[in-house]
């Protein structure tokens, strides 16, 4: 660590694994269903059995890593599929009787939707004809629903969560457990983004369940550095213990 450093040694961002609203989603959308079939509030989905299956494999990816490159510090999603991801990474990776900290930070959840919740595009076409036209209009990054948030929003909230993390977690090894919106727009943030940029990105791949992004700090750039991409949607922890790769919108209109 240099004494003018402002970020942390490695930043590590992973979308939670799969979740019943992940199935829920592409099962309506199979069926040509307008609501997605969930009992409970978005914030308390929980893991599928193979969102577990692929939290431990991913687990396991970290508890193999070198010391100065595992992770020492959890900030998670309030949402109960990141929690669960983050506690299984944690309980597998071997951090449980480390000095790290499983931190929960609100800034992190899903993209919310607003009267758009839990509706697939047929039913967002059939109840709110008007948003979905206004969607099209504005495009993703910019239109807001009703109640719910844009893109802008989200990264509007990471802006306070990333300096933070620059100012308490300096030199330390940080793990995000969060959502794909949130993956992409910190991508945004942390490498100075254009919405052209960030929505090739989004066209070109899903983000998968447990997939790993990571940024690791380069002294060089900069007077006090900056955060450089290693790894974008690195899906070779799960391929290597055999678990399915997913990457499955979340229950919501949109969400990716």
């Amino acid at each position: 660590m240099t004494h003018d450093q402002i970020w942390p040694d490695v930043l590590y961002m992973v979308r939670h694994g799969e979740s019943a609203g992940n199935v829920a989603r592409e099962a309506a959308l199979v069926a040509g269903e307008r609501e997605i079939d969930l009992s409970v509030r978005d914030v308390d989905v929980p893991l599928s059995p193979l969102g577990q299956q692929q939290s431990l494999a991913l687990g396991r990816w970290f508890a193999a890593l070198s010391p100065v490159d595992k992770p020492n510090v959890i900030l998670t999603s309030p949402y109960l599929r990141a929690r669960d991801t983050a506690a299984i990474v944690a309980g597998a990776a071997g951090l449980a009787d480390d000095a790290y900290t499983i931190v929960v930070d609100e800034r992190l959840r899903e993209k919310e939707f607003g009267v758009l919740d839990q509706l697939t595009r047929v039913g967002i076409e059939a109840y709110h004809p008007d948003q979905a036209e206004f969607r099209r209009l504005l495009g993703k990054f910019y239109h807001r629903p009703p109640g719910g948030e844009s893109w802008c929003d989200v990264i509007l909230r990471l802006r306070s969560a990333v300096e933070m993390i620059s100012r308490e977690y300096c030199a330390e090894r940080v793990l995000l457990v969060c959502h794909s919106v949130v993956v992409l727009c910190m991508r945004y943030l942390l490498e100075h983004m254009t919405e052209d940029q960030i929505l090739a990105i989004d066209r070109a791949e899903d983000v998968a369940n447990c997939s790993v992004t990571s940024y690791r700090h380069d002294p060089t750039a900069r007077p006090r550095g900056i955060m450089k991409l290693e790894l974008f949607n690195f899906i070779a922890p799960l391929e290597e213990a055999g678990a399915p790769v997913t990457s499955e919108p979340d229950t919501r209109f949109g969400a990716k």
